[in-house]
């Protein structure tokens, strides 16, 4: 896999490759969510019938995690699906890397994640009612509680850039070797395997939301005992 290379200068700042491929995909997403919601109807029109069975299939998977919270949580778990989804795939277009095959990017949404994961737990039932939860069921175990915030975070990182990278490299290698013999075998491995990391983070995304707002939960009724 190649390096990004610098496109061009914001000031001191090179914007590589990897920067303009994904601002690329979010203004392709943007431009494809305005286009398929602009004209909605009760009798839905073949894409409009792809995208409520995109999202209910979403909602679906949301649902069966955290079934109390699930529109609270849908925009946010279904974006982070549908980029994932396209920023892998993004692999197959010719001299296109997928940005997150780059630690950067996939660090910037497990970040994101972090973030997000407190966000909804405080927003669930408040900010004393969830920092609560990190020394339940004793004080002792807030270490444990805070060091199992940030390996779980570099996890989630790590896993995506390590199975996308990876991924890329052994396309590049088997092409060098067989050259162009195995193309489409190698095409569908790379579409399964996009779909499943991209799966696999939402997932994990979704369970550690879900955690948050139930534990804050668990806290606050813990109170009202």
């Amino acid at each position: 896999m190649d390096i990004p290379t610098v496109v061009f200068y914001v000031g001191p700042f090179g914007i590589t490759s990897i920067v303009v491929t994904t601002w690329g995909i979010m203004i392709t997403l943007g431009i494809c969510c305005w286009l398929g919601t602009r004209r909605l109807a009760l009798v839905p029109g073949k894409l409009q019938t792809m995208l409520e069975g995109l999202v209910l299939a979403i909602e679906d998977n949301i649902n069966a995690v955290i079934p109390d919270h699930t529109q609270q949580v849908l925009p946010f778990i279904a974006t982070l699906w549908v980029y994932i989804v396209i920023a892998n795939l993004t692999g197959l277009i010719p001299q296109l890397h997928s940005p997150t095959g780059s630690f950067s990017v996939t660090a910037g949404l497990a970040l994101l994640v972090f973030l997000s994961v407190h966000w909804f737990g405080i927003r669930s039932g408040g900010a004393r009612n969830y920092l609560r939860h990190y020394l339940s069921p004793t004080p002792l175990l807030l270490p444990f509680h805070l060091i199992s915030e940030v390996t779980r975070t570099i996890a989630l990182a790590v896993r995506l850039f390590g199975n996308i990278m990876s991924l890329e490299l052994v396309a590049l290698l088997v092409l060098l070797v067989a050259g162009l013999l195995v193309p489409v075998p190698l095409l569908m491995l790379h579409v399964i395997e996009a779909l499943v990391q991209a799966y696999i983070f939402g997932m994990l995304a979704l369970i550690y939301v879900a955690g948050a707002m139930q534990s804050q939960q668990e806290s606050k009724k813990g109170n009202d005992i």
